[in-house]
């Protein structure tokens, strides 16, 4: 009994000293919340595409007020992902908000610049009380009008445009948050055969040249009619762009692989963001309805088998869009869609990355094969061969390839390719590369004449931040970087700058004006092939109508741009894919409107 006694009394001063601690002990889940008091000014950074982001966060009444960015570096258009996120984050009174689709590195960067400002508080962001989602656009269950645009990319803008200046209602549905698609991330670059610089510097060209040069560049695989109305029609609807829409153009052109002369037109700063911002403010002008953030998922027919609208999603609503006349699928490729790449064609597997925007998932072609469309070339996928090694991005820097003035070399620092040879014949040699990568290499003169680290300031910050790309004042210095072989690259600028003191290049007879490389600093950018354009699509005739597996004409359905096949053959020459979408989307939109 006395050993039991014991047991108890240990057993309960155990119990006793473990309570007491326990007591003791500060009890953090019944603390009171301590107000904090957050308001004022604070400065954050971050990192985005093209390198630092600065903003200002303003709290009021412990609610964000503002956020000013103060500096950034992104590309005009996909900047436009940060405003978005400052609206969301002063409704919603969070820094946690969605990032911008097609714009994940921007979105990124914001973020923590804005998370970094609100670090200078000292608090915990829970000290933000959430003020709930963002309320959305009201949207009605149906709307009609003459023409429904699916798609408000360069092709879906031309075409809603041209429709409304035909005398017919029109509204423009975009999947993604931002308008743009493929055409705001690209160059923006026009092929237009006898255009006003052409003129200006003698280049002697045609259609019919233009004409041959695409059915070459596509292996005869293209249909004849659809490139003789591309060709045909590419100046005028140049001219269109440039004195109607009011684009602006540089003066000067680039020569893009494949291309028999200099043809090709360059945008305002050289990326498409010129073209949508003008086609953008021009839709505004016309009064025509863009609803963003609204997918369309069906077509929908009456019992004669003509499409006369459009079932989409917006958020948790599903909304239906009734089409008077005409429905227009301008829905761009499939690139950004690995699925549907593997199924096509199973060598554009996971290992090759994408330059296309994540919206580039094929949904219109789907949506028209659904309906009994046509497929055709699905299984031509076009590479670009100097492309962002880690992100798959397109390189504006790189397009100094483009002016004649730079070498691509492998590691082991000789040239392998020609410099303008065909999108596919460079990615293919560039492919069977150590590491399957090549190295841009060009001269302080080629930088200065082309303007391109001014240009694209914020792509060159970005690439010398992620050792993508190196300046050095020697060519050893630029090739140890890279860990290339430098004695060999310096006999290949060396032998380079020998054919073109002799007008002719004697292993891989390059096109156009060979131009030598003189005094550093000199750079050298690594790249490798990504993803860019889907040639396969649905198939249409000359008057842009989709046509069914029997070759019948799907009444009711137009197409234009990426969606559509059978132009580009096995492969689009550079620069032609902004005077395709053009020239269909306007066919389109003019017939579509009837």
């Amino acid at each position: 009994m006395k050993r039991i006694l014991s047991v108890l009394l240990v057993l309960m001063l155990l119990l006793g000293i473990t309570g007491c601690g326990q007591a003791q002990a500060p009890d953090s889940t019944n603390k009171q919340p301590q107000e904090v008091k957050l308001d004022g000014t604070y400065e954050g950074a971050g990192i985005g595409r093209g390198g630092n982001i600065v903003v200002e966060l303003t709290i009021s009444d412990n609610k964000i007020s503002g956020i000013d960015v103060k500096e950034h570096h992104e590309s005009e258009g996909l900047s436009e992902a940060m405003n978005i996120m400052t609206e969301a984050m002063i409704a919603t009174n969070s820094i946690d908000v969605d990032a911008v689709s097609g714009a994940t590195l921007t979105s990124a960067g914001f973020r923590t610049a804005v998370k970094d400002a609100f670090a200078k508080t000292g608090a915990d962001l829970s000290a933000l009380v959430s003020a709930g989602a963002v309320e959305t656009e009201k949207r009605e269950s149906e709307y009609t009008a003459d023409v429904i645009v699916i798609g408000a990319g360069g092709a879906g803008l031309t075409a809603a445009i041209t429709a409304a200046d035909n005398g017919a209602s029109v509204i423009v549905l975009e999947k993604m948050p931002i308008q743009g698609g493929n055409t705001l991330i690209s160059g923006g670059e026009y092929a237009a055969p006898g255009n006003w610089i052409q003129t200006e510097e003698g280049i002697e060209d045609n259609a019919e040249q233009f004409y041959n040069d695409i059915l070459k560049g596509g292996d005869n695989e293209n249909d004849p009619s659809l490139v003789r109305v591309l060709a045909e029609n590419a100046l005028a609807e140049a001219n269109w762009l440039k004195d109607y829409i009011g684009m602006e153009f540089e003066d000067h052109m680039l020569f893009f692989g494949g291309h028999s002369v200099e043809r090709s037109l360059v945008p305002k700063n050289a990326t498409g963001y010129e073209m949508i911002s003008k086609l953008t403010a021009k839709l505004d002008e016309k009064n025509v309805p863009l609803h963003k953030n609204t997918a369309a998922t069906e077509l929908i027919q009456n019992q004669e088998g003509k499409v006369t609208g459009v079932k989409a999603q917006y958020g948790n609503q599903t909304v239906t869009y009734n089409a008077n006349k005409a429905v227009i699928l301008a829905t761009g490729g499939f690139g950004a869609n690995l699925d549907m790449r593997v199924k096509y064609n199973e060598t554009m597997n996971e290992n090759i990355l994408s330059t296309n925007t994540v919206g580039s998932k094929g949904d219109g072609i789907e949506l028209a094969e659904r309906i009994g469309a046509q497929l055709t070339d699905m299984g031509y996928i076009q590479t670009y061969p100097t492309c962002d090694a880690q992100s798959g991005a397109l390189l504006y820097v790189g397009d100094v390839r483009m002016e004649g003035r730079s070498i691509l070399v492998n590691k082991e620092g000789r040239r392998f390719v020609e410099e303008l040879e065909r999108r596919d014949v460079i990615s293919n040699a560039v492919i069977e590369q150590t590491g399957g990568v090549s190295y841009m290499f060009w001269d302080e003169s080629a930088m200065s004449d082309s303007g391109l680290a001014i240009t694209h300031e914020a792509e060159y910050n970005g690439l010398i931040l992620r050792k993508q790309l190196i300046k050095a004042d020697t060519i050893e210095e630029a090739a140890a970087f890279f860990d290339i072989d430098a004695a060999e690259l310096k006999k290949t600028v060396e032998n380079y700058n020998q054919y073109a003191k002799d007008g002719k290049d004697l292993e891989f007879n390059k096109r156009g004006e060979l131009v030598p490389f003189g005094e550093g600093p000199y750079y050298i950018m690594v790249s490798k092939p990504a993803v860019h354009h889907t040639m396969g699509g649905v198939k249409i005739n000359t008057e842009a109508q989709v046509v069914d597996i029997d070759g019948n004409v799907i009444d009711g359905l137009f197409a234009a741009g990426e969606v559509t096949g059978d132009i580009h053959g096995t492969n689009r020459l550079g620069s032609d894919a902004i005077a395709d979408i053009t020239v269909f989307g306007r066919i389109a939109g003019q017939n579509a409107s009837k």
